[in-house]
């Protein structure tokens, strides 16, 4: 029992940076854009929440640097997409490759640095429970805000006008700006949205996962986060399985070579990503309730002068 109430824990900690990053990626794609630079936003905001934690002592302090990062990024990608109609794919991918480079400088002297990581949630009585106490009552806030930011995003684009007006303006801008909204100004606020999402998880790593910052060390999940969004069908809920059935696979096959099971090293770690890919097609093929790509997604919008 103690051995699977660990495995469930470690579960819980992998899959929240990728429910985090998903779930900013997630509004910002149901807007109608592609931004490929997560991993670049998350990288830097894992540079900047360290940095902040270190410098003040502060884990919220940190997480909000973290954010901060992610917003300034994403702003950069929104004058370029959206501002000066750059093409949203070559304009991501060099957000990635500007957002290695600026965690590294950032980040260079505080390799080696430690900090204490993210206090966890104690109710008496309740966080004691067997089993199920630490579980659900005993984790960090980050994996709570993860959890409470995709209840609150399925509602926001499902239940208010404000959401839709954000689906229509993903599916036909130009119908939505002959209606009179203005889709840039909703897109920029859904790119700094995104934005503070991918800086929150990247903050998440060095603040909570690990108590010290290396390079890289979001090791592709920035990319992963991308992926799930599409799989899931742009459906928050599936967007929930698809992450902690990624973090799943990743804790089994660690556990899996602890166990001494005769798998190459190389398979076993390409094995979370064959698995999460897998499993989230056959969902993403299923047509009940099913949700397809916003018409709009990363076609260039030039409002009429």
């Amino acid at each position: 029992m103690e051995l699977l109430e660990a495995i469930i824990l470690a579960v819980l900690a992998a899959s929240t940076p990728l429910l985090l990053a998903a779930s900013g990626e997630l509004l910002v794609e149901r807007a109608g854009v592609l931004n490929l630079g997560v991993e670049g936003m998350m990288i830097v905001g894992a540079a900047c929440g360290f940095a902040g934690a270190w410098a003040t002592g502060s884990t919220l302090i940190g997480a909000l640097c973290g954010i901060l990062a992610g917003v300034v990024l994403s702003l950069v990608f929104a004058l370029m997409t959206l501002g000066l109609a750059v093409n949203q794919v070559a304009t991501g991918l060099a957000l990635t490759i500007l957002g290695v480079g600026v965690s590294g400088l950032i980040g260079a002297g505080f390799v080696g640095e430690r900090i204490a990581t993210a206090p966890r949630l104690y109710i008496p009585g309740l966080t004691t429970l067997p089993f199920v106490g630490k579980i659900l009552f005993g984790e960090d806030a980050f994996v709570y805000v993860s959890l409470a930011l995709i209840i609150g995003m399925s509602w926001f684009l499902y239940r208010t006008r404000a959401g839709l007006v954000l689906r229509a303006i993903g599916d036909n801008h130009v119908s939505a700006h002959a209606l009179g909204y203005p889709v840039l100004k909703i897109r920029t606020l859904a790119v700094m949205f995104g934005g503070g999402c991918a800086g929150l998880a990247g903050a998440y790593l060095p603040l909570a996962y690990t108590p010290f910052f290396v390079p890289g060390m979001t090791a592709g999940r920035g990319w992963i986060a991308l992926a799930l969004v599409v799989f899931a069908s742009w459906l928050p809920g599936r967007l929930v399985i698809g992450a902690y059935l990624f973090g799943a696979v990743s804790i089994l096959q660690l556990h899996a070579q602890g166990w001494g099971v005769g798998v190459p090293s190389q398979l076993m770690s390409a094995l979370p990503y064959l698995a999460t890919v897998v499993v989230l097609v056959l969902i993403s093929r299923t047509r009940s309730g099913g949700s397809t790509a916003p018409a709009a997604l990363g076609t260039v919008f030039v409002p009429d002068r």
